[in-house]
C-alpha cells in the first residue's frame, strides 16, 4: 500500500507544465490582479506623486492593500508618515506569509531574496491551494512573479494615463480607489471571522473620522485588526495547549 501511494506522488509530480493547474492558477491570478495596476497609477498621480514616485511603490513596497492605503491616506489630506503607518499595517500579513512560504518552499541563495519580494497574497494562495511539493513551487513562483511583471506594467500605463486625464475630480477618481481597495478586499471576506473584523473596523473607522485628524483613522481601524488577529492567534495557542 505504501509503494502504491509513493508511486502516485511520484506521478503526481511530474506533471507537464503546460497541463499544471498551479501554472493556470497563478497565471490567472497575475492578470486579474495585474489589471488592478491601472487603477493604482492613475490614483497614484492623482494623490500628488509622480511617474517615478508611483512606479517606487509598485516595485518595492508591492503589495496592493497597503498601496491604495498609502495613497488613499495622501490624497485624504494625512502625513507621509501616517500614509506609511497604514501601509506598513497593512503589510503585517505579508511577514506571516513570509514564514509560511519559507517552511513550504524553502527557497536557497539569490531565490530566498526573489521569493520574499514576491510573497504576496495571491502567491500563498496559489502555493497554498496545490497538493504536491512541485505544484506548490509552480503555483508560488508562477503567481507571484507574473503578478508583480503585471502590476509594474499597468502601473505605469495606469500612471501615465492619470497624466493625460487632467483634474481627477472630473472622472471620480476618488471613488476608484475605495471600488479598487474593495476589490482587492472583496474575495478575502469569504468566511465569518474577515467579515466581522471588516465590519468592526469600518465602524471604527467611521467613528474616528471626525474625532481625529486626516489619515489617523486607518490607522486606528489597522491597530484594531492587529489587535484582533493577535487576540485569534492567543486564544488558538491556548486551545492548543489545554
Amino acid at each position: 500500500m505504501s509503494g502504491f501511494s509513493s508511486v502516485t506522488a511520484a506521478s503526481e509530480s511530474v506533471i507537464p507544465w503546460r497541463s499544471s493547474p498551479a501554472v493556470r492558477v497563478g497565471m490567472s491570478l497575475g492578470i486579474a490582479t495585474g489589471l488592478y495596476g491601472i487603477s493604482f497609477g492613475a490614483l497614484s498621480i492623482a494623490a500628488g506623486l509622480t511617474f517615478w514616485q508611483t512606479q517606487a511603490l509598485s516595485a518595492l513596497m508591492f503589495t496592493g492593500g497597503s498601496q491604495f492605503a498609502f495613497i488613499g491616506v495622501l490624497s485624504g489630506g494625512g502625513t507621509g508618515a501616517a500614509a506609511l503607518g497604514a501601509a506598513s499595517l497593512l503589510g503585517v500579513r505579508n511577514t506571516v506569509y513570509g514564514m509560511t512560504m519559507n517552511a513550504l518552499l524553502r527557497p536557497r541563495s539569490w531565490r530566498k531574496v526573489v521569493a520574499a519580494q514576491v510573497t504576496i497574497d495571491e502567491s500563498n494562495a496559489a502555493a497554498s491551494a496545490q497538493s504536491t511539493s512541485l505544484e506548490r513551487k509552480r503555483g508560488f513562483w508562477v503567481a507571484g512573479v507574473s503578478v508583480f511583471l503585471l502590476w509594474n506594467l499597468f502601473t505605469a500605463v495606469g500612471a501615465l494615463l492619470g497624466d493625460a486625464v487632467g483634474d481627477p475630480g472630473q472622472w471620480g477618481l476618488d471613488g476608484a480607489a475605495v471600488a479598487a481597495f474593495l476589490g482587492l478586499l472583496w474575495p478575502r471576506l469569504r468566511e465569518r471571522e474577515p467579515l466581522a473584523v471588516a465590519v468592526v473596523c469600518g465602524v471604527v473607522t467611521a467613528i474616528s473620522i471626525p474625532l481625529v485628524p486626516s489619515g489617523i483613522p486607518v490607522l486606528v481601524a489597522a491597530v484594531v485588526a492587529l489587535a484582533w488577529g493577535l487576540m485569534g492567534a492567543r486564544s488558538a495557542r491556548k486551545r492548543v495547549h489545554s
